[in-house]
């Protein structure tokens, strides 16, 4: 092999140079600080000298000192985007003083600062490092990592980290550090230090010199080492050498390099995290002595490191070392392994949860102190067990130790340098760098500038594929791995001089290989090499100062020439070049930009070979190469072709073909110049106007080509006609003999690198050929490739590869008939590869013996190379003959994978890749098919590009599963089979949250409202598209709004009589208006429930709030009246709450998926304080929606310590049901702090408002509800019965308070019955029955006793249980605990008292509580009718009590009909709120018409004789109870006779209405039109608890009213709220739709399996009742939802709005436009049964389809024009049939390959036909049509699918026989039967022979003439014969007249 450093023609051209100033430098010009004054002293000497004449001069000087200039430096590196994401910009990190500049640009766009820090002190270094964070997502799901990008910033006392989300740290640095460094899990620290402060004596213990920092918030931790001792063992101790030198840090792979500055040598080793047996055996050392790994008691490593002897190295590895200087390897064992006893504490930061405040860890290092190293001034403050040796304390008097550091990480030993004996000092390498040659073998290279040497070890890692080294002489050199590419040439520098007086000095033999004789302490699959190169790099100590060397002055160019002074800031395909002038001795950067994959040292193998610009054929030629190639032969192919492609005014586009076959033909021995079809390969004109293409010359002797031009050339003629040549009397040269007449013998050379190889190249570029074919885009390049091929196959005799060529292109064949001479001695020096074989593999021939059913043999293939010919074959494999292994790893039946020793990582990938995901739902072959090959990548775009007749068994797969495809399919499948609905609606999963799905899909084009309603009525966010098409029929929608909205004044209307004065009639009026009020201000909880999750809010614009308007309009002259005039008493506070609730109204507007956090929420905060009240309902609506837990913990304490006791109410309400079920610690101290019973006993007593308390109660149970939790079950068990206090404690408002606790007892143990695990000691059941019933009080905890050990002053209940304040708590808590357990002990404590006297002793609305719970107790025995509502009323009182339809009231003197009467009420309505219960959300019609009977029954008692005997408060109150359960059951259905309900209680206004009746109409009508009809209430448990809170029957008597039941609670339904809305909206149009549905249902124990049949957009059935979801009806294309597979899929459609897309099938027109289906637009095109196709107008052609390509080509190929003829109209006619039955059939993917049939038949008549390509594709049509397995679905289906129902495939197929019969009977049977018999063919025929060879199957004649088919006589033995052969019957027929003889038997 040649020197390495000799001097090549190659060059490699770069692009054009642009300056390049790092933009930090003047961004810092401009920085407010002195800075900018210091920056002047780095500006360039030509901007100085340009200042003011001498003034400038002098100024410059002034500023000149003898001290150190500022320093500056940056760092570049690649755009760093999101996961996923490619960006296109480099980012800078410039460094220069106190500030740190942070830049983003690119090329195309100018460099801007991302983020810019100014520091207190100057920054000594900044880095990009990234941390990893675990984030928790609660006790009932796993963590995960999150990695933060983050900036750090070293000082000399701390270190600054600032992340790209905004969070900032600051650690304390514990000592000196020399440097940082970023690794894979962090930072690393190297500590300062020297040898002064360790101590002599061998007892002490040195200390550790590295570090690592996790996290900010974590301790600065030692490293920990782990390498082999002498005896073989693993030792484990602190890296703690201060000889040891970090020089190199990589995160991928996660590696570190180390420098000795003793033994002058540098140590690999990998970074990980440490083991937990690695910590204890570090932290406990000193115990473990006796152990064998501990016998080596060197602590130090340097004196580690002089035991180790030569022979007993512990860590040999089989590295191969190519050094000129040859030493023994010797291994470093570990970095001063050094022990202790104890290490300083952990500080209590570390204990924090990395997700708290980053300010939290500013001044909290607690272990700073413990970690003050210094070498000058001893700290005697570090504690430690072992003596310190800077601490000069006695063991007595050291302070006892604290928690030891825990190590984080560790390092193993990977690989050491071997040492040599005359190794200089000072030899730390200076750059460490990956890099990988065009082979993939990878190398990690480190750069020793004093030695000139650049070692590569090699590794196995893949990264940057080429490197650039600077040579001594100026010159920049590519190098791939450790071989030479060439020079760089960089327009605008000048060549520098090769004569350099100071030489490099050159290595006397070429590399060798040494190899290391010791064993690695890491194993690893593949060695650790190292080549050494002797690099011509000379030492630059520091690149910001410029040195004076000879060498300068030696080079021959100008004094004022630029040259090169270093290499710095490789990004992507650019570099940076540091320039020096002689003259100026100036510093510039210059950045080469555009440079084509070569002056950089990060490209990527396929960047830098394959071109994206280059030629695709070029490509895949490259890659099979290398892959067969011996790796060392493969790179220098490859560097040949590099250096030939990149040359100076390189190849355009279109020579790139033309160069890369001359380079390949010489190097594999050919002279190309004596070649006639590579002479004309002339290399096109350069781009370069500069610089012209320079062509390599094969040798320097002349040949007789050169001589023969010289005598051609007009010089000549010049020269012979001279007047001079006539006075010597020269003689005429004559020309040389033509050409064609001298016989030419062209031979190859045989030292050509590539001849040994010729048949591998062969091989694999024939299959390159084939893998070619398969891609339509690539035709140009198959037809350049069969040249070369033709030329190969001819000079290695392969005939049967010429027949095969000629076949495919005959034209090409017979145009090129140049070989070359191949001794056979030659031939024998060739490698013949094992997998050569004498038959062409031919894709095509492999898929027709496939289609036909006959055994295949395995096709051979190239990994990663030929993916288009394995992607084809496993297809067919898998969906024509049935075998699933194909695709699931075991293809060796069907494919032979070529090996050639290499890429074995790749096949591994290539095989796992191949598998078929089994996780998808895929019943046929055909699903499985495109699951499999999406899983592989493919997509549409690799369909069209396949040959229509390879394509053809895809795209019938795809149009079996287009019809009925599953549901959970991903999105990649849905766009391979065209479902353009399916594929947006798994797309829209998909996107970000915080997107309006409704807004984005349907249009706003429908009108809000009435012309007079405002839009801020706070109901304009609602979708009315939707709205408007689930009520159609009337405008109830605009009579909600109406009864809802409150910005607008109410009409007050007073009429005036005489006799009253106007003093008296203002005060009417505005008692008028306060009654009116009380409705107005009850209406926001009804308008939140009709608003609820509608809308999507700007994060920059503030959520307006509908404004609570309390005034009026008096008619006629619309006059203001006003509560706030003094005429009448106003009660305080009177909007206090109706504030409140019109706040959690604006909040529940808000959507879940809306993208809002913290700031936003904090930006809403009203400046008004009168606004208050509002936004603390505000916030509870936001924690409804889930929105709340974005709120900053700081935020929230603000909130709760202003005081105002709203703020706290919405808040602890908001947190608690954000939280639902979490148990989360945080949210259960926020509350606890506002619940006494949940302090300890000695806590100091806070003054929490009463209303906060309950809030508190009812957030605990929201936050613990169903987890039975011991601890919080019991305290709220004796809250329910919690005696008022002394001084008035607990004394007011007592009932909403124990009804709270009893609420949130319920909500702890939900559901669970008699199941309460580790509660049975505290008798809960009993308990709460006591606390129903009465009786004596029961202390049951020590903590209750000492709290309530003081009586009350003023309440004397002594020891027994007052009923009235505990009985509704506790009988919520029995429902709640026993709910649908269908416990009958428990329901028969419940049920109505059967005696008068009984009944005296409970209050009328308790029976209704208790007949509530005791349904729900016993759940599953509701039934939907009037018996059962009567069957719950006791007997005594259904004889004796007075009907409500009763048009008398009778008189009793002995029983108290009063008392009766108003039991039977309650007991009524409280039966039918546990009818509500149960059928919520159902639509049920029987539950309806029940409840429906009752309300108007209640209507008309309220106006009867009965209602002076039962009460109007307690009519009311049965009345608007039974009102709310009928909205229940009818939630979100909008039922108009509901609403007709709401709407007469609305008109209401007396004074018998009061706050709470109306409150209770106003929920009842939000829950009929719950969300806008998108949302309906579940039966769940937690939606039943939920909804008993809120719906709890007792009404407050006005605003203020909070004494029975908690006002805040009222909200707490829409927790019980689901999303049902089914909304189809079209795809194409997206506007929402009508859509027939098909839903079974499942059976349950009241009715069998049925099947519902509705009208979409409607509501669904709770999800569980349903089987699937089918769309029916012809009009859209079929979606079917599985739901026993899950319903996770159906969640996602219904709570993104319920938006489900759907698409029309061709011609037809949506239910809204055409509910009959009378206007079809298929049967418009149609004139009759008969005419189809005749009749088709493509005018109408967008009705049908809007694919642009189909609407194309309907516009210019079938519209009919005038004066065209007779063929072209037949054409017109024949497209317009192909295209009806196209789109009519919805697979107008078909047309391409039907037009593509008919032209292809068309030319092939008119035999136009030069190559028989789209022959092979209508053979494979054809073969597939009448395929077994398309046969037998046909006969199962009646419509043949994907094909057309015409006769068209027949047709076109009796077409080609005819032509090519037709051939044989014009002579065709002559050349036929000669080349069957080997004889020459007549030139004319060959285009249709081959054709007809290639349609009939006909074998070569090589095949043909091992049968020896002469003698044949009869057919029966042709057809013998030809069986082998696997020839058609068809074929036969047209053959046997040529072997018989007798051409009069052919029949046709």
């Amino acid at each position: 092999m040649s020197n390495i450093y000799e001097e090549k023609a190659a060059m490699i051209a770069a692009g054009e140079l642009l300056e390049y100033v790092p933009f930090g430098r003047d961004h810092c010009k401009h920085h407010p600080n002195a800075l900018n004054l210091q920056l002047r002293q780095l500006q360039p000497a030509s901007e100085l000298l340009s200042s003011d004449g001498a003034a400038g001069l002098v100024g410059c000087l002034r500023e000149v000192t003898i001290h150190e200039k500022l320093k500056e430096s940056w760092h570049l590196r690649k755009g760093v985007g999101e996961v996923g994401e490619d960006v296109d910009y480099d980012e800078e990190l410039y460094t220069a003083g106190n500030v740190v500049v942070w830049s983003r640009g690119s090329k195309s766009e100018a460099s801007t600062v991302y983020k810019a820090f100014t520091m207190d002190s100057p920054v000594l270094q900044a880095l990009w490092c990234n941390f990893s964070i675990t984030q928790d997502k609660g006790w009932k799901s796993k963590s995960k990592e999150k990695v933060e990008e983050s900036v750090c910033i070293v000082q000399s006392s701390s270190i600054n980290v600032h992340t790209v989300e905004g969070k900032d740290y600051i650690a304390p640095l514990p000592f000196q550090v020399a440097h940082v460094w970023p690794s894979k899990y962090g930072l690393l620290f190297e500590r300062c230090s020297s040898p002064h402060e360790f101590p002599p004596s061998p007892p002490r213990e040195p200390l550790p010199t590295i570090f690592s920092m996790l996290h900010p918030l974590d301790e600065i931790a030692p490293l920990v080492c782990k390498s082999s001792s002498s005896f073989g063992a693993s030792r484990v101790q602190y890296v703690a050498d201060h000889t040891l030198r970090i020089v190199f840090t990589s995160a991928e792979p996660s590696i570190m390099m180390t420098y000795d500055i003793v033994q002058c040598s540098h140590v690999v080793w990998t970074l990980r995290k440490v083991k937990p047996e690695e910590q204890n055996v570090v932290l406990k050392l000193p115990d473990q002595t006796v152990t064998p790994q501990h016998v080596s008691t060197s602590s130090s490593l340097t004196a580690h490191l002089r035991s180790v002897s030569k022979g007993d190295s512990p860590t040999g590895s089989p590295f191969q070392n190519y050094s000129s200087i040859h030493s023994q390897s010797r291994s470093i064992s570990s970095p001063s392994l050094y022990s202790r006893s104890h290490s300083p504490s952990i500080s209590n930061m570390a204990a924090l949860s990395r997700s708290h405040s980053p300010a939290l860890a500013v001044n909290s290092f607690s272990g700073v102190q413990r970690f003050n190293f210094s070498t000058h001034t001893p700290s005697p403050k570090r504690a430690s067990a072992s003596h310190s040796p800077n601490s000069s304390l006695s063991d007595s008097l050291l302070a006892p130790e604290t928690e030891p550091i825990v190590p984080e990480l560790c390092i193993d030993q990977l690989w050491t340098e071997p040492v040599a004996s005359m190794r200089e000092k000072n030899s730390q390498a200076s750059k460490v760098f990956v890099t990988t040659d065009l082979c993939g073998q990878k190398f990690l290279c480190f750069l020793v500038e004093s030695q000139f040497q650049l070692s590569c070890i090699f590794f196995p890692y893949q990264s940057i594929e080429t490197m650039l080294v600077l040579e001594s002489n100026g010159s920049l050199v590519l190098y791939t791995g450790v071989s030479r590419v060439g020079k760089i040439f960089i327009p605008g520098l000048p060549a520098p001089s090769l004569t350099v007086s100071h030489s490099m000095p050159r290595p006397s033999t070429p590399l060798e290989n040494n190899s290391t004789p010791a064993k690695s302490v890491v194993r690893r699959a593949m060695p650790l090499d190292e080549d050494v190169l002797l690099s011509p790099v000379p030492e630059l100590r520091d690149s910001s100062k410029i040195h004076e060397s000879s060498y300068l002055d030696d080079c021959t160019f100008q004094q004022t020439a630029n040259y090169i002074h270093a290499v710095r800031d490789n990004v992507q395909n650019r570099v940076t070049l540091v320039l020096v002038c002689k003259q100026l001795q100036q510093s510039i950067d210059i950045e080469g930009h555009d440079v084509p994959e070569s002056a950089t040292e990060e490209v990527p193998t396929e960047k830098l070979v394959e071109d994206p610009a280059a030629k695709d054929d070029v490509k895949k030629c490259l890659q099979a190469i290398k892959y067969i190639l011996p790796k060392e032969i493969a790179v220098q192919v490859l560097i040949k072709w590099y250096s030939t492609y990149n040359a100076p005014g390189g190849p355009c586009y279109h020579s790139e073909w033309n160069m890369f076959v001359t380079c390949l033909m010489n190097m594999m021995g050919y002279n190309t110049d004596r070649l006639m079809w590579t002479q004309n390969l002339n290399y096109e004109g350069s781009l370069s106007p500069v610089i012209a293409p320079k062509k390599a010359r094969p040798s320097e002797a002349g040949c007789d080509e050169d001589w023969e031009y010289l005598l051609k050339s007009e010089y000549h003629q010049n020269a012979e006609s001279h007047l001079l040549a006539s006075a010597l009397h020269l003689d005429a040269v004559e020309a040389l003999p033509a050409k064609e007449d001298i016989p030419c013998c062209v031979s190859l050379d045989t030292s050509a690198i590539l001849f040994h190889h010729i048949p591998s190249i062969f091989f694999v570029l024939h299959l390159v050929y084939e893998e070619l074919k398969l891609d339509n885009l690539m035709r140009e390049g198959t037809r350049s490739l069969v040249v070369l091929l033709l030329q190969l196959a001819r000079d290695l005799k392969l005939e049967s590869y010429l027949d095969f060529y000629w076949r495919d292109y005959c034209s090409v064949v017979k145009a090129t008939t140049h070989s070359c001479v191949i001794d056979e001695a030659q031939t024998s020096f060739m490698n013949q590869p094992p997998f050569f074989t004498c038959e062409p593999s031919s894709i095509y021939q492999w898929l027709s013996c496939c289609l036909r059913g006959d055994l295949v043999p395995p096709y051979p293939y190239l990994p990663g190379i030929c993916e288009r010919s394995r992607l084809v074959i496993l297809s067919f494999a898998l969906y024509l003959l049935g075998d699933e292994k194909a695709v699931s790893g075991d293809s060796c039946k069907y494919l032979l994978r070529i090996s050639a020793g290499q890429r074995k990582q790749q096949v591994e990938q290539d095989t796992r890749r191949c598998s078929l995901r089994l996780e998808l739902s895929a019943s046929s072959l055909a699903e499985k098919l495109i699951i499999w090959l999406t899983d592989t990548g493919f997509s549409l775009r690799d369909l069209d590009s396949l040959p229509f007749g390879v394509a053809l068994p895809i795209r019938d797969a795809i149009y079996q599963c287009r019809e009925q495809p599953s549901s959970d399919w991903p999105e990649t499948v849905f766009l391979l089979i065209g479902r353009q609905d399916l594929t947006k609606q798994a797309g829209e999963g998909s996107l970000p949250k915080g997107k309006s799905c409704v807004n984005q899909v349907l249009s706003s084009d429908v009108p809000m409202g009435t012309e007079t309603e405002d839009d801020d009525d706070g109901m304009s966010d609602l979708n009315m598209e939707v709205m408007s098409l689930i009520w159609s029929e009337d405008l109830r929608v605009q009579e909600v709004r109406r009864l809802l909205q409150s910005s607008q004044p109410v009409r007050v209307n007073v009429v005036q009589l005489p006799e009253v004065s106007d003093h008296e009639y203002i005060e009417e009026k505005e008692n008028r208006l306060l009654q009116l009020c009380q409705r107005t201000m009850a209406l926001p909880i009804g308008r939140g429930m009709f608003t609820l999750f509608s809308s999507y809010p700007v994060p920059t614009e503030p959520l307006p709030i509908p404004k609570l308007n309390l005034t009026g309009r008096a008619p006629p002259r619309n006059t203001t009246v006003d509560l706030n005039s003094g005429n009448i008493d106003v009660p305080l506070n009177m909007a206090s709450w109706a504030s409140f609730h019109n706040g959690v109204a604006a909040g529940l507007k808000i959507a879940p998926v809306s993208q809002i956090d913290s700031a936003w929420i904090v930006y809403n905060k009203p400046k008004n304080v009168e606004l208050a009240n509002e936004y603390a309902g505000f916030l509870m609506g936001l924690g409804l929606s889930g929105h709340l837990t974005k709120l900053a913990t700081l935020n929230i304490h603000d909130y709760l310590t202003k005081g105002h006791e709203m703020t706290s109410i919405g808040l602890l309400l908001g947190v608690s049901a954000a939280k639902l079920s979490t148990m989360d610690m945080s949210v259960t101290r926020l509350l606890s702090i506002h619940i006494p019973a949940l302090l300890p006993p000695t806590s100091t007593e806070l003054d929490v408002p009463h209303n906060v308390q309950v809030a508190a109660v009812v957030g605990i149970g929201l936050v613990y509800q169903g987890t039975a939790h011991r601890h919080i079950a019991e305290v709220l068990l004796a809250e329910i019965g919690r005696p008022p206090g002394p001084e008035m404690e607990y004394c007011t408002d007592r009932e909403s308070y124990s009804l709270a606790a009893g609420m949130a007892l319920g909500m702890v143990c939900l559901g669970l019955g008699s199941n309460m695990i580790g509660m049975s000691d505290l008798n809960v059941p009993d308990q709460l029955y006591q606390y129903m019933v009465g009786g004596h009080k029961h202390f049951h905890s020590r903590i209750q006793r000492e709290k309530h050990k003081s009586p009350s002053y003023q309440i004397r209940e002594g020891d027994t249980i007052n009923v009235d304040v505990t009985c509704p708590g506790a009988t919520l808590a029995l429902a709640m605990i026993y709910l649908k357990t269908n416990n009958r002990s428990v329901s028969d404590w419940l049920r109505a008292p059967d005696t008068m006297y009984l009944l005296d002793f409970v209050k009328p609305e308790f029976l209704l509580l208790r007949t509530l719970a005791r349904c729900l107790i016993m759940w599953d025995d509701i039934l939907p009718n009037a018996e059962w509502i009567e069957s719950n009323v006791p007997q005594i009182i259904r004889e004796n009590s007075v009907p409500l339809q009763a048009a008398e009231v009778p008189t009793s003197e002995d029983l108290n009909l009063e008392t009766l009467t108003q039991a039977h009420v309650y007991i009524i309505a409280g039966a039918c709120l546990a009818l509500g219960f149960r059928f919520a959300g159902s639509a049920n019609l029987a539950a309806f018409n029940c409840l429906y009977k009752f309300a108007r029954e209640f209507m008309k008692c309220t106006s009867g004789p009965a209602a002076a005997l039962t009460g109007h408060y307690n009519l009311e109150t049965c009345l608007s109870v039974v009102l709310i359960s009928l909205a229940m059951v009818m939630s979100g259905s909008g039922n108009l006779k509901v609403l007709q309900l709401c709407r007469f209680m609305h008109k209401k206004t007396g004074v018998e209405m009061n706050y709470g009746f109306h409150m209770a109409h106003y929920v009842a009508l939000g829950l009929l039109f719950l969300g806008g009809g998108r949302y309906s209430l579940s039966t769940s448990n937690s939606a039943i608890a939920a909804l008993l809170c809120a719906l709890y029957p007792h009404f407050p008597v006005n605003s203020t009213d909070n004494r029975y039941h908690f006002q805040g609670v009222r909200n707490l339904s829409v927790v019980a709220s689901d999303p049902r809305l089914l909304a189809p909206v079209s795809v194409d149009w997206h506007l929402a739709c009508f859509l027939p549905l098909e839903m079974p249902r499942c059976g349950t124990q009241w009715y069998e399996e049925t099947t519902e049949e509705l009208v979409a957009p409607s509501l669904l059935p709770e999800l569980y009742l349903l089987k699937q979801i089918k769309v029916k009806g012809p009009r859209y294309w079929e979606i079917v939802l599985d739901l026993s597979k899950g319903t996770e899929q159906l969640k996602s459609f219904l709570s993104r709005d319920g938006i489900m897309y759907v698409k029309l099938r061709a011609g037809q027109l949506s239910y809204k436009e055409d509910p009959k289906g009378w206007r079809s637009l298929l049967a418009q095109t149609v004139a009759c049964k008969n005419s189809e196709a005749s009749g088709f107008k493509p005018d109408v052609i967008s009705s049908f389809t809007s694919d642009p390509a189909v609407l194309s080509f309907a516009e210019y190929f079938c519209k009919p024009a005038k004066n065209i003829g007779q063929e072209k109209q037949e054409i017109l006619d024949l497209f317009s049939t192909i295209l009806y039955e196209c789109v009519t059939q919805e697979n107008p993917e078909m047309l391409p390959t039907y037009i593509g049939i008919d032209q292809a038949v068309r030319r092939l008549g008119r035999k136009e036909a030069s190559e028989t390509f789209e022959l092979w594709q209508i053979k494979l049509v054809l073969e597939f049509y009448n395929s077994r397995n398309l046969q037998e679905r046909l006969r199962k289906k009646s419509h043949k699918g994907l094909f057309m129902k015409s006769e068209f495939l027949p047709v076109m197929k009796c077409t080609v026989d005819h032509i090519l019969d037709q051939w044989i009977s014009a002579g065709g049977d002559v050349a036929l039967h000669q080349y069957l018999t080997g004889q020459p063919v007549e030139e004319s025929q060959m285009n249709t022979l081959a054709c007809f060879l290639v349609y009939h199957s006909v074998p070569t004649f090589g095949q043909l003439s091992a049968f020896e088919l002469e003698g044949t006589t009869t057919f029966s033995e042709i057809m013998l014969k030809f069986s082998q052969l696997r020839v058609p019957v068809r074929a036969l027929l047209r053959l046997a007249p040529l072997f018989l003889k007798n051409p009069q038997l052919m029949v046709y």
